[in-house]
């Protein structure tokens, strides 16, 4: 039997709310969770982002793998194909007008990583957690004399990569299915590395930037994407009915803060930064799950084949709350 949850959260599960009430429920689930994140005042918040940090460096670089495995990489490529663009970006896309299509959202992060991460045909790229291979791909594409290492904890994702090459004559991408914990790699081997939405599920950050520092060569560069709260870091949890997105989707997940990244620039230097708001994600995450509400059939099918025929409706209401919940 569907293992739905219990309360209001196991009714929304059941689509037995209106997608309007649904939506204000997520708003104040995030509105308790920032009231506790903000307690005690500012001096309290400083204490635990310390402790934060300090945790960080004593964890492994990854936890709960395989779970991230299951609830996202392992679904097949076909419900993908119905929610995201035609460039299957599972990230955030960029709307620079707020009038753009997916495709063109899509298209338009791609093409603002590549100017931003200074990349050039002839380079030696490495890309850590490359998803369904949209910036792969394109990379490919535009830079046809360089050579991207994709990596991904995710067999499917890896051999749809290599269909797609093989269907675009491309012959400069080599992709690897690696847990990251053990990634190991040839010192100095890369012009730049690019992480795209990846390092929200990695913990010790410290450990893995000196192992990028090791895999780029001297004057190479690491550039990341990465969702963040402006002030606040914290863990996505799993026990207790109100963190549904730690259970089903975000399991040893991380919502890093915008200045996480700037405490552990032992080995790796900052040298730029920018920020984009949340309405970019919230405009990406609409499209999906409009893109799946047009879909329902093909995915329903999907989730039969995934899920098996009891909890398909439940699972395909699941990702209609997690795009839900993304925005």
């Amino acid at each position: 039997m569907p293992d739905h949850a219990r309360g209001l959260t196991g009714l929304a599960e059941r689509g037995l709310l209106p997608d309007a009430l649904l939506r204000l429920g997520i708003r104040r689930q995030c509105q308790a969770r920032l009231r506790e994140e903000l307690a005690g005042g500012q001096q309290a918040q400083s204490q635990r982002f310390a402790a934060h940090i300090a945790e960080l460096s004593h964890s492994a670089v990854a936890l709960h793998v395989d779970a991230a495995n299951r609830q996202h990489y392992e679904v097949p490529a076909r419900f993908f194909e119905l929610c995201l663009g035609k460039r299957l970006k599972y990230s955030s896309c960029y709307y620079p007008t707020g009038r753009e299509t997916l495709d063109q959202a899509e298209e338009a992060m791609l093409a603002l990583y590549g100017h931003r991460a200074q990349l050039a045909d002839g380079q030696h790229i490495l890309e850590l957690g490359c998803g369904w291979g949209s910036l792969t791909l394109w990379m490919a594409e535009r830079y046809p004399n360089a050579h991207i290492t994709a990596v991904s904890n995710s067999n499917s994702q890896r051999e749809h990569i290599q269909a797609q090459c093989r269907l675009r004559g491309l012959d400069n991408v080599t992709v690897l299915t690696r847990d990251v914990n053990h990634l190991a790699l040839d010192a100095g081997t890369f012009d730049r590395c690019i992480s795209i939405e990846m390092f929200e599920h990695m913990r010790n950050y410290q450990q893995l930037l000196q192992r990028i520092h090791g895999w780029l060569r001297p004057q190479g560069k690491l550039f990341v994407h990465i969702f963040v709260h402006r002030t606040l870091m914290y863990p996505f949890e799993t026990e207790g009915e109100d963190n549904w997105m730690g259970r089903h989707f975000f399991t040893g997940g991380l919502m890093p803060a915008a200045d996480t990244l700037l405490c552990f620039q032992q080995h790796l230097q900052l040298q730029q930064r920018w920020l984009l708001d949340g309405t970019h994600y919230q405009r990406t995450a609409n499209h999906w799950l409009a893109n799946q509400d047009q879909n329902r059939e093909a995915v329903l099918e999907i989730m039969r084949q995934c899920y098996g025929a009891p909890s398909a409706a439940l699972w395909a209401q699941r990702w209609r709350m997690f795009w839900m919940a993304c925005a």
